[in-house]
């Protein structure tokens, strides 16, 4: 079996392309896909590199998400009544869930005490051949075009609860999202369009910039010429600032996320790009009566509310390149380049 491994932690020299993995066979409750594509995340460059507390097992498979064709079932009696049958083609959800815990019985699958993700602390889908539970994964169109479906879940998901879940987000709010060209940024901005809410975006790049004004963001920032994001905000608001801001950088934004905020503002963070320390003022956090909150991935619920905005083809993903997966090490460094604008997307051919 072919897939994309790391034996160690390192730089991105670890990635190893092998064809001689083995086949892995489902068990109850589980089914096996044979993958047709599958998308990088940021998360991935961090496993590579390593994260407090994450032990692999080598050759450690990468990756999260995926999009491929049921190619064989376990037992599911009892277990799942998603009626899925070999030859249907499916999205993958990345986040596992034991489905026994009290967050798990109240629905909130995310918050599970055992949660797991593929590619972090469970063998990742970079490869031919993967096993899941069965409840991870959904039935979609088989003319569905691949290398959008394999983009879709995991930035889709996660930015669904941000905005729709934790956020609240209504037509009224001003919203900003930090780094526009990720994955998880791009589906925040589509969502938020939809809703009808006015975005703000920020980016390094200003082509980037030009690109987001095309999806509909109503302002833009290049964070890079810009000595603090936050006093431009207040500047251009006349001092009221945003209602709501999507921070997935953490450390290097954090103060600045605070400064565009308003009365009671809601912040809204998934990720620490940057590092994962930060500093704020509780003085200010009580007296604007903000919310900060963080957001993992999503619940089953979410996850239908996604997989049917996908059927009707809404919140499509935008794919900034595709590679095969010999190539994978080369689409691990565009990821890493921070230049691309969508989802890195490797396929895996017949």
């Amino acid at each position: 079996m072919r897939g994309l491994t790391i034996s160690a932690h390192g730089g991105l020299d670890q990635i190893e392309y092998r064809t001689d993995l083995p086949k892995p066979e489902p068990r109850r409750g589980e089914i096996r896909v044979r993958v047709k594509a599958a998308a990088l995340n940021h998360l991935d460059l961090f496993v590579v590199a390593g994260m407090p507390g994450v032990k692999i097992t080598p050759p450690w498979i990468l990756g999260a998400d995926a999009t491929g064709v049921v190619d064989a079932i376990g037992d599911l009696h009892g277990i799942s009544d998603n009626n899925l049958k070999v030859g249907d083609s499916v999205i993958v959800n990345p986040g596992l869930s034991d489905h026994t815990c009290e967050y798990c019985q109240a629905g909130e699958h995310s918050l599970c005490v055992n949660f797991k993700l593929l590619g972090e602390h469970a063998p990742g889908t970079l490869a031919e051949y993967i096993v899941i539970p069965a409840r991870n994964a959904r039935e979609i169109p088989k003319h569905t075009p691949v290398e959008q479906a394999a983009a879709f879940t995991l930035s889709t998901l996660t930015a669904w609860r941000m905005v729709v879940t934790r956020a609240r987000v209504r037509k009224t709010d001003n919203v900003l999202i930090w780094g526009i060209g990720g994955g998880v940024a791009l589906a925040a901005l589509e969502i938020v369009r939809t809703i009808g809410a006015t975005s703000w975006v920020t980016s390094h790049s200003d082509e980037k910039l030009a690109l987001a004004r095309g999806l509909g963001a109503e302002h833009v920032i290049n964070y890079a010429t810009t000595t603090d994001v936050g006093k431009e905000i207040r500047a251009r608001t006349l001092k009221r600032g945003v209602d709501v801001v999507f921070d997935t950088v953490g450390e290097a934004s954090w103060a600045q996320s605070l400064g565009a905020l308003g009365r009671r503002g809601r912040l809204v963070t998934c990720g620490a790009t940057s590092g994962p320390i930060v500093q704020m003022d509780v003085r200010r956090l009580f007296w604007n009566q903000w919310d900060i909150m963080g957001s993992t991935m999503g619940n089953d619920a979410e996850f239908d509310a996604v997989t049917s905005e996908f059927h009707a083809g809404h919140l499509m993903p935008l794919v900034d390149s595709v590679f095969d997966i010999s190539q994978g090490r080369q689409a691990f460094e565009r990821l890493a380049s921070g230049q691309q604008f969508g989802k890195i997307v490797v396929r895996i051919p017949d």
